[in-house]
């Protein structure tokens, strides 16, 4: 028999995980109504959950692949009606109560697999691919707890992820580096004459700047597609949205302030500029 007691404890623990995590945006902002934000966190932890496995500790990469293996074991047996513990009973809750489509979980964990054994992309398009995994289906799966389960919907949230997620690489260009990463085309890289050796450097030249301005504004280009998709949602989630919307293109705005120089930089937010966000929704 479910003890719904052990559950809505897990469901706290998952809100205190999650509010305890430092993201660019709150998960659990104002506009998630109160009665999706467990629901809301329990995804959270379980994505943040396997990134840590996948990031975390002073594990080799074949025990890192391991453990998300045990990982997505658990999750299966969840889905079976085989609960390791109470995390993975209230996560089943969801997807259950939700009709969420476990394709998209799984799909998370081959991303953070991939992190593990591919550290170089070779073209936007390769990046695009992962971000279809990393990124997207978190967006599709925001989309379902809200009752929307619309292809348009999902495309257009597609194009908003994928933006966020490349943002994040932009802004995160040292920090990867350091973890063996790579998430600028080399395309592009040999388009702007870049050479790999200017992440030991860190000489923000010419080159390196025209090669960023070249991203960002391929990225804005997802940001504005994906602005589509606001008509499809109810009033919290396009407040939401809008929001972390303005939030990704803030950031892209900030690596242009610091004249593009993510190799010695890194753009982030400080509460004052989230409430200056949410003070100001409207998008341009």
């Amino acid at each position: 028999m479910i003890d719904k007691s052990e559950i809505e404890i897990a469901y706290k623990n998952a809100i205190h995980f999650t509010k305890s995590h430092y993201e660019n945006f709150p998960v659990l902002s104002v506009f998630v109504p109160k009665h999706l934000q467990k629901h809301v966190a329990i995804v959270y932890q379980f994505a943040r959950q396997a990134d840590d496995i996948a990031d975390e500790g002073t594990f080799t990469v074949r025990e890192r692949i391991v453990k998300l293996a045990e990982y997505e074991k658990q999750l299966d047996d969840s889905l079976n009606g085989i609960y390791n513990n109470y995390f993975w009973l209230a996560l089943a809750n969801t997807i259950n109560n939700f009709q969420l489509t476990t394709s998209n979980f799984k799909n998370l964990l081959i991303a953070f697999r991939q992190d593990l054994t591919k550290t170089e992309y070779e073209t936007f398009d390769e990046l695009l691919n992962y971000c279809k995994y990393s990124a997207n289906p978190v967006g599709r799966i925001i989309l379902e707890l809200n009752g929307i389960k619309n292809e348009n919907a999902f495309n257009y949230s597609d194009s908003i992820c994928t933006a966020l997620q490349i943002t994040n690489f932009l802004q995160d260009v040292s920090i990867d580096f350091k973890k063996g990463r790579v998430y600028l085309p080399e395309a592009d890289m040999a388009n702007y004459n870049v050479d790999v050796n200017i992440f030991n450097t860190k000489i923000n030249d010419s080159n390196f700047q025209a090669l960023i301005k070249n991203e960002i504004e391929i990225v804005q280009k997802y940001f504005d597609d994906g602005k589509k998709l606001l008509p499809y949602l109810p009033f919290g989630l396009k407040q939401q949205i809008k929001w972390t919307i303005r939030g990704g293109i803030g950031i892209l705005a900030k690596i242009e302030n610091f004249k593009y120089d993510v190799l010695n930089k890194r753009p982030k937010y400080s509460k004052v500029d989230l409430i200056k966000l949410l003070l100001n929704i409207k998008i341009r």
